[in-house]
């Protein structure tokens, strides 16, 4: 039992529910810094049953946490669901957790001796993450002084196509502008890092890209994920085997588009998925973001029977958020013992970048 992850799950429940919007973000907060717990909350109680100071948890936050380390529950919190009158979209919420890990699980999958897969040693670069060039606050050279700083060998900026304008989509004119800068910024870093130019591509409804092939071409690398369908319980197998098989795509980028408690995300045949993937020499991807954890390491074990190969990535917006969100991509893929071999981040830049070139070509 994940305590950490059942306790912030019945703070988000409570939050659903409050009619004070100043309540309801409190809890939220206290959900999202029990979740971030480095720790299982059990570590955390004194010896005479209190609760150690954490940041963000107010008391009556503390109350529902010992509440349910006592008891197994919270009857504070159910009780309140059963009155609200919203018990049914508490349940539809309490549907879309499965498979998402605490920081505390995830910390736990890294220490792991008993697991196969990547360590963290292993993992040599990035190859999802957001700059201010589209809708992310950090630049170029935070990107670079990050990876170098973490050790990493390369990193691919991957800012928004064009047709997701609502995420600040890079035009193909700011594109050559921003690879003039990655040019100038890998010559100053030359024989220490590189910075790969990629682009997070749009999957439209129908499967195609939302980038014409010429314009593909010009990218070292190219996420393809989906955005819009993503609580539609229609099939949508052919859509994404589309996208697995289109030319001058490299990864496919958060697979289904879930989001923790908000969204189931696409829904499709994914075993045909990762057969198509696997024809076609694409990446599948295991987004670190904690809100997607897409693909979790029970359909990442799949995607690995079908012969796939992966892309672990943080899908960083902020420096803030490296390198942990990358690290939950990994915890996954030691979940699903993913060899390290299948995994395009621990390979040398060398070796990615001929694969990266055989697909573009």
């Amino acid at each position: 039992m994940d305590r950490n992850g059942q306790i912030a799950a019945l703070l988000r429940d409570f939050a659903a529910i409050q009619k004070s919007k100043q309540s309801m973000w409190g809890y939220k907060r206290a959900a999202s810094a029990i979740l971030a717990l480095d720790e299982p909350i059990e570590s955390l109680l004194n010896p005479d049953g209190t609760l150690q100071k954490i940041p963000n948890i107010g008391p009556s936050s503390t109350r529902i946490i010992l509440e349910v380390l006592q008891t197994g529950t919270s009857p504070t919190i159910e009780a309140a669901i059963a009155a609200s009158g919203q018990t049914a979209d508490v349940e539809r919420r309490r549907g879309l957790r499965s498979h998402f890990l605490s920081r505390a699980q995830v910390v736990a999958a890294l220490r792991n001796t008993k697991l196969t897969g990547p360590r963290v040693e292993d993992y040599r670069g990035d190859l999802q993450m957001h700059s201010t060039w589209s809708d992310g606050s950090q630049t170029l050279e935070d990107i670079i002084e990050t990876g170098i700083n973490l050790g990493y060998q390369f990193c691919a900026v991957t800012d928004h196509s064009y047709g997701l304008k609502i995420a600040g989509g890079v035009s193909m004119q700011e594109l050559a502008e921003q690879h003039k800068e990655i040019d100038r910024l890998n010559k100053r870093c030359r024989g220490r890092f590189r910075l790969l130019k990629g682009i997070e591509a749009n999957i439209r409804a129908d499967g195609t890209i939302d980038m014409e092939p010429h314009e593909l071409a010009q990218l070292e690398i190219v996420v393809a994920a989906p955005h819009s369908v993503l609580r539609s319980p229609d099939d949508q197998t052919g859509r994404m085997v589309r996208a697995a098989s289109a030319a001058g795509v490299h990864i496919l980028g958060h697979p289904r588009g879930r989001m923790i408690g908000s969204r189931p995300g696409v829904s499709a045949d994914w075993d045909r998925v990762f057969a198509a993937a696997t024809r076609s020499n694409v990446a599948i991807e295991i987004d670190g973001d904690p809100s997607r954890q897409d693909l979790d390491y029970d359909l990442a074990r799949r995607a690995m029977t079908a012969g796939c190969i992966f892309a672990l990535d943080s899908d960083a917006h902020s420096t803030g958020e490296l390198p942990r969100y990358a690290e939950t991509a990994i915890a996954h893929a030691r979940l699903a013992g993913i060899p390290t071999d299948r995994i395009v981040n621990c390979w040398p830049l060398e070796r990615l970048m001929e694969w990266a070139r055989s697909r573009s070509g």
